[in-house]
């Protein structure tokens, strides 16, 4: 799968001024979906619990179920949810991350990334 970066500015009543660096939903043709969402914060903003400056939302499932999940909840910091199990996530760079989480997704999927 190849996602391009989207810019635009994006505005949240819980964030700061962010810039969306990625917004993307695929749906499979077996009903599954993938869905990627990545701002950069302006400095020296960061969410709460997270040492970087990016807040993201990446998801693979069905409608109504979580079956992976990257994120970094405001006091959470950074984490991965698979299935109901919740564990903490090293945050490098945002390119690792959609690696680490794509790569995740391609094995849940059989070698299909």
């Amino acid at each position: 799968m190849t996602f391009g970066v989207i810019t635009s500015e994006a505005f949240s009543s819980s964030m700061a001024r962010a810039r969306l660096l990625l917004d993307d939903k695929r749906v499979f043709a077996d009903g599954m979906i993938l869905q990627l969402k990545l701002w950069e914060l302006q400095p020296p903003d960061r969410v709460r619990g997270s040492v970087h400056g990016f807040k993201y939302s990446l998801f693979y499932g069905g409608e109504g179920q979580r079956i992976l999940a990257y994120d970094n909840e405001a006091g959470k910091g950074d984490h991965v949810h698979r299935g109901a199990e919740e564990t903490p996530y090293l945050f490098t760079t945002f390119e690792t991350l959609l690696d680490d989480f794509l790569t995740e997704v391609g094995v849940l999927r059989g070698g299909d990334r």
